[in-house]
């Protein structure tokens, strides 16, 4: 399992290489790439800022809830802060599992938990003003389909 919160641009083919391999008992890995993109049409960027050490710590914990509840064989989990640009990658998770079905259902939660609890703060910068990205009711349902 890794986590990385990092300011820094990843390669997801890079990272895709080779992720889940070297256990005869994974048969599936999913991977999915979030990109900053722009709803309004007007997006300079997106300022991401975070908590060193506690963001790390709270990804870490979901990821390892993940790893039990589907029994994955490996968990990746990268995110960047800082300064994006529209089109850039923003986020990966990867997930390798027996099945299919566990592969695809951890991803989808890790992506539910990192879009609405995961500690970071979103700035939009606009051409039209910058303000901070609120809570978003479709998300919050989202990650209450997780719980129980």
């Amino acid at each position: 399992m890794r986590v990385r919160v990092q300011a820094e641009p990843f390669d997801p083919a890079a990272e895709s290489a080779g992720f889940g391999q070297g256990g005869g008992d994974v048969g599936a890995v999913v991977t999915f790439v979030g990109i900053v993109r722009d709803d309004g049409g007007d997006l300079e960027a997106m300022e991401i800022e975070h908590y060193p050490g506690m963001t790390e710590k709270a990804i870490a914990k979901i990821a390892g809830e993940a790893r039990g509840r589907w029994s994955l064989a490996d968990v990746l989990v990268i995110h960047r802060h800082g300064r994006l640009r529209r089109g850039e990658a923003i986020m990966m998770v990867a997930t390798a599992a027996r099945h299919r079905a566990a592969a695809f259902a951890a991803a989808e939660f890790l992506m539910d938990y990192l879009k609405s609890r995961a500690p970071f703060w979103k700035k939009e910068e606009r051409r039209s003003g910058a303000g901070w990205v609120a809570a978003r009711d479709e998300d919050e349902d989202a990650l209450a389909r997780w719980k129980g």
